[in-house]
């Protein structure tokens, strides 16, 4: 139990320095590695017995029974359109837990954990594509690593039966926002997390920000700043940021903010793939106001109603016409 507390005390403390343990891996007999956050990995396993059942998707080999669960496994390989992973005894499963559901990947082989600062990694190149299975890429002895879109991966293979807010919920949030248009900004990598936010709160009747990383949100958010007498606030309502973003993570962005006189009182909520029971210490330490695990419309309409502020309409449409 100490080495555990010991482990997540010194994982807490990489909050606020814009840095992340990766955990790097193969698949089948490739030389190009990946990576993916240590703190979204429950366990690491030599690859158990798969029952396979003729309803799963061809990317799903299978599934696991590990300490009294069941867990689908998934084919890394050929969810990113590359050959099946062959030799399943001798390969592994990374058992994680994204968006309130734990799952296994299947992998060829796992390496080691290294620890990084966040502005080592760097969006993927330009010109690769939509099609493209990485939200960023870094480089270790010499290599280039790639971090896979998980999000979007799952989205592909076991897509969520409902991404739209409740009646209920669209009523409840549009009478707590108002009439005043609004404008709140989205910090997001991944393309596939940014629409489905974007997908449940256009029903509110908000105006839309969007940034590409914690990098590109602090920015804007400066520039914007710059145009307002006292307070970012009085043109922009709420952020919205992801955790995991190239350059720098919405940590270390809600840390910045609050040091930033003119950005200091603008309400962060960070909406977030990781979990586990540390995650409550890094959103305090940092100063967010909300944090609420992905992805669920109802939960956050009812983070937006608690946090947004009340805008004038006439700022808001001029900032957005400046863009």
């Amino acid at each position: 139990m100490v080495g555990v507390l010991d482990s997540v005390n010194q994982r807490t403390q990489l909050v606020g320095q814009n840095r992340l343990e990766l955990l790097l891996f193969k698949l089948n007999n490739s030389k190009h590695r990946y990576g993916i956050n240590v703190f979204k990995v429950k366990e690491v396993l030599q690859c158990p017995r798969l029952t396979a059942l003729p309803s799963l998707r061809r990317e799903v080999r299978g599934i696991a029974h590990i300490r009294g669960e069941t867990i689908s496994v998934i084919d890394l390989s050929l969810a990113t359109g590359q050959e099946a992973i062959d030799d399943l005894e001798n390969r592994f499963i990374i058992i994680t837990e994204y968006n309130r559901t734990i799952q296994g990947f299947l992998v060829g082989s796992v390496e080691r954990i290294i620890n990084l600062n966040w502005e080592q990694i760097l969006p993927p190149p330009e010109g690769a594509g939509g099609s493209n299975y990485l939200t960023a890429v870094t480089e270790v002895d010499g290599e280039i690593v790639g971090v896979l879109d998980v999000e979007k991966i799952l989205m592909e293979v076991s897509p969520p039966k409902d991404e739209t807010m409740s009646a209920e919920f669209i009523s409840k949030t549009q009478k707590a926002i108002g009439n005043d248009a609004k404008i709140i900004m989205i910090a997001d990598d991944s393309m596939v997390a940014l629409n489905q936010i974007k997908r449940a709160l256009t029903p509110l009747g908000l105006e839309i920000m969007t940034a590409k990383n914690g990098r590109d949100a602090f920015d804007q958010l400066k520039a914007l700043a710059g145009t307002c007498e006292h307070s970012v606030t009085e043109k922009l309502g709420l952020l919205i940021s992801d955790i995991e973003m190239p350059e720098m993570d919405g940590y270390t962005l809600t840390s910045e903010i609050r040091t930033f006189e003119k950005l200091k009182d603008l309400r962060v909520i960070l909406h977030t793939s990781l979990s586990g029971v540390f995650n409550q210490a890094m959103v305090d330490n940092v100063g967010a106001d909300d944090f609420i695990a992905k992805f669920n419309p109802d939960d956050l309409a009812a983070a937006v109603e608690r946090n947004i502020n009340i805008l004038h309409s006439e700022p808001a449409r001029e900032i957005l016409s400046d863009q």
